[in-house]
Parts: C-alpha cells; structure tokens; sequence
C-alpha cells in the first residue's frame, strides 16, 4: 500500500467466512460491491446446483470472475491494435506490389 493513503481495517463475508483486510480507506465502497457481488454468484449458484457445497460454489463463482479477467484481458492486450495494423500494412504492402 502508498505510505501516503490512510489505511482502515475491515472484516468482510464471503460465503459466511469472515475475513479481515487492511485497505485504502476509500476503497472500501468498491471493494464491498465486489464482496456483494461475489456472494450473490455463489448463492446463484447454490441454488443452481443444489448438491454441491459452498466452497464448489465459491469455487465456480471465482471461476467465471477469471474468466471475465482473462477476455478482458486479452481484448486489451497491446499487440491486438499493433497486430491488427501490421495485418493491414502488410496488405497495403501486397496491394502494391502485385499492381
């Protein structure tokens, strides 16, 4: 953490465990969203698959949170645009030699 931001301890749920964290003080409104969110995909999927446990559920519910992370990840990826344009050079470049 920047030794320059106040700090604030919190105890958060996830899947009725309690865990305690130490976090930049303004972002503890983001970060008990996230806590929200994760728990309400977890009891999605609780009711989904009603004969696994909590932790297959908080299992699947992060799961699919890495999922998401990894496509957004790779839509922004810095060789996707210099790719794409080096594709298009490079078609330019054949468009004019074969003229």
């Amino acid at each position: 953490m920047d030794e320059g931001q106040a700090t604030k301890s919190i105890t958060i749920l996830i899947a009725g465990r309690p865990y305690p964290l130490k976090i930049k003080a303004g972002d503890e409104a983001t970060i008990r969203k996230i806590v929200k969110e994760i728990n309400d995909k977890v009891n999605r999927f609780q009711l989904t698959y009603t004969k696994k446990d909590k932790q297959d559920c908080l299992s699947m519910a992060v799961l699919t949170y890495a999922v998401d992370l990894h496509k957004a990840q790779q839509k922004n990826t810095p060789e996707a645009p210099v790719s794409k344009r080096l594709s298009q050079i490079d078609q330019l470049l054949d468009q004019l030699l074969n003229d």
